[in-house]
């Protein structure tokens, strides 16, 4: 009990000399020892490493799970060292509904067996999303987490450390100089003497651990060439799902539109029939294609060729694949960056820029 409450008192009065030096120094009443210049350029470089990794942690996090709540179920998990579960992704919830609604609607008819098959393409998006982010979380957001968490913690508090050597250090300086007897003198010049060795020896740990952080730039390098990595492979998997899907359901257009606009032959896929209502509301537009604006000219088409691929906005337009060809032609009143472009029983507006007129 005694010893506790030694060591209590020793502890508070070391704690106390610290902080009448730190008071004094802000006062501009004592002196402080400055640190050499090439351990503050390491102290910034570690501040700066640490703020930015901080920063892309926290955006990166956002950028692969945007729901906060599910961020924060996730974080829990970790800390409670359980295994995040395997979160379904909206893409997959998507698919489901579409395979739901087809079941109900009958998947027999164009409805139907469409929204099957977008179905099947959301779930394998979703899937290859999920993948993305599992890799993502691996190679990039764990390492960047272990050094925030790890070496950051370890640097900071032998920083501390090295501040309350200081501390220590500055102020023996200042009772060797209040030192008037010979004993006291003695017994101040002692206690410097092991100051100025501790605090030695806590800068060169300090300076030793803030070198590591190049070694961390090189690995955090290595991390980030990985997460670009898995965002290309996760694209290159989601474009080539979309470009199936989009042939796949191109094949089977001239199986379904020309059954529903039997009626009017003139009409075909990309264009636009302007409804009724339209025409009896004053006052009312509808930014879409009229009939009379998709009838090619007897004269004036030309070839072109696609230089890259284009995906619809609306059903006014056309969507195109590289290096396919198309016919063109322009319409009078049609803004000029545009054509009026066709491709088998498929007409609609298509950007002046994706192209190369061949004659």
């Amino acid at each position: 009990m005694d010893f506790n409450v030694k060591k209590l008192a020793s502890g508070a009065g070391v704690f106390f000399t610290r902080a009448v030096q730190f008071t004094e120094e802000k006062l501009g009443q004592a002196e402080k020892t400055e640190l050499d210049s090439q351990l503050e350029s390491l102290l910034a470089r570690g501040d700066t490493t640490k703020n930015w990794t901080e920063r892309i942690f926290r955006q990166t996090e956002i950028l692969l799970q945007p729901n906060p709540s599910a961020r924060i179920e996730e974080f829990l998990y970790e800390k409670l060292d359980k295994k995040v579960p395997s979160r379904i992704t909206n893409g997959e919830i998507l698919g489901h509904y579409m395979h739901e609604a087809a079941r109900d609607f009958g998947a027999g008819g164009p409805y139907g067996s469409t929204l099957i098959k977008v179905g099947e393409c959301q779930k394998r998006l979703g899937g290859a999303e999920r993948e993305f982010l599992q890799t993502a979380t691996l190679t990039f957001l764990t390492p960047l987490r272990n050094f925030l968490e790890g070496d950051w913690r370890t640097i900071s508090r032998e920083r501390r450390l090295l501040e309350n050597r200081r501390l220590d250090l500055d102020a023996c300086k200042a009772r060797l100089k209040k030192a008037k007897a010979a004993e006291a003198k003695a017994a101040a010049e002692h206690e410097l003497r092991v100051a100025q060795v501790e605090f030695d020896r806590q800068k060169e740990v300090t300076r030793l651990l803030l070198e590591g952080i190049s070694s961390t730039h090189v690995n955090h390098l290595r991390c980030l060439h990985e997460f670009v990595e898995a965002q290309t492979i996760y694209y290159a998997q989601c474009h080539r799902y979309m470009q199936d899907l989009q042939k796949e359901l191109g094949s089977s257009d001239g199986d379904v539109f020309p059954n529903m606009f039997a009626g009017n032959p003139s009409v075909s896929l990309g264009a636009s029939v302007t409804p009724p209502s339209v025409e009896d509301s004053p006052g009312a537009t509808v930014d879409m294609l009229k009939l009379e604006d998709v009838r090619a000219p007897a004269a004036g088409t030309r070839k072109a060729k696609v230089l890259y691929d284009y995906d619809a906005a609306d059903t006014s337009e056309l969507s195109l694949l590289a290096d396919e060809l198309i016919t063109v032609y322009t319409v009078p009143g049609m803004d000029p960056d545009w054509l009026m472009g066709e491709k088998g029983n498929q007409k609609g507006k298509v950007p002046v820029t994706y192209l190369e007129l061949l004659s």
